[in-house]
């Protein structure tokens, strides 16, 4: 995959990037920028290829066509959407944080804190639950002190209100660091208060651009069904926080 050696106007960017496994199309033509500072939300279906587009973008997956351009020296964050733990395996979250990376434990401690969890550091990772778990999981992408922060499916195994709290620490990340953010998300209301540009993909991109237009965009509401639209339209960045439980579906 080509890296730009001379700056870009934009972080990242996939051209029609084309994905098949087995003779099988999981990705047809897409086109995706990420610029500074900015939040990116993938959602679509289930199957659409939302996990196997940011493995491309980030480059854990090759397309079978297509470029993917990258700035110079671009550092990213990755967040997995599943980490498979074995019960028996003897993981505290320190060793867990540097697993695949270096860092000290005042490296380690200071990125935990940033999230809320730093009284975590020794826990047995088996032993967290679900929302401190994921908290543990975005400390540990924020120690690559990253240009963008690639989160799959972040709120994952976390209750409502800490879904609630969680996009708002991205919000609140990508203000302090000015990072970038591109994230799958399958929580439909909150993502669209937390999010400056949504690509709506199944397996093409069938809309993308503010939360507003795109949630009364066709293809977005005969894939989600009209119930979404006239509440997400409502949803800006300046909403007062204030959630009802019957509108987490989806």
């Amino acid at each position: 995959m080509p890296i730009s050696s001379s700056p870009l106007p934009f972080l990242l960017q996939a051209e029609n990037i084309c994905l098949q496994i087995n003779g099988q199309t999981i990705l047809d033509n897409v086109n995706v920028t990420v610029s500074a500072g900015e939040i990116v939300t993938i959602v679509g279906p289930n199957g659409a290829g939302k996990s196997s587009l940011i493995k491309t973008l980030i480059g854990i997956q090759k397309p079978t066509s297509g470029k993917i351009h990258r700035s110079n020296g671009l550092r990213i964050g990755y967040m997995p959407q599943k980490l498979s733990i074995d019960e028996s395996l003897p993981l505290d979250v320190y060793r867990l944080m540097t697993l695949t990376q270096t860092a000290t434990l005042e490296d380690a401690s200071a990125a935990l804190d940033r999230t809320g969890v730093a009284h975590l550091i020794h826990r047995r990772v088996q032993k967290l639950s679900g929302g401190e778990f994921q908290r543990v999981m975005l400390a540990r992408a924020l120690l690559a002190k990253p240009d963008i922060l690639v989160l799959d499916e972040p709120a994952q195994g976390v209750d409502f209100n800490g879904e609630v709290a969680l996009y708002e620490l991205i919000q609140a990340l990508r203000t302090e660091l000015g990072c970038a953010v591109v994230m799958v998300s399958h929580d439909l209301h909150i993502v669209m208060a937390a999010t400056d540009e949504v690509i709506c993909l199944n397996k093409h991109i069938c809309c993308s651009g503010h939360p507003e237009s795109v949630s009364q965009h066709p293809e977005f509401t005969q894939l989600f069904g009209k119930k979404f639209a006239p509440a997400l339209a409502v949803y800006t960045h300046e909403h007062d926080h204030t959630h009802d439980l019957s509108d987490c579906g989806g």
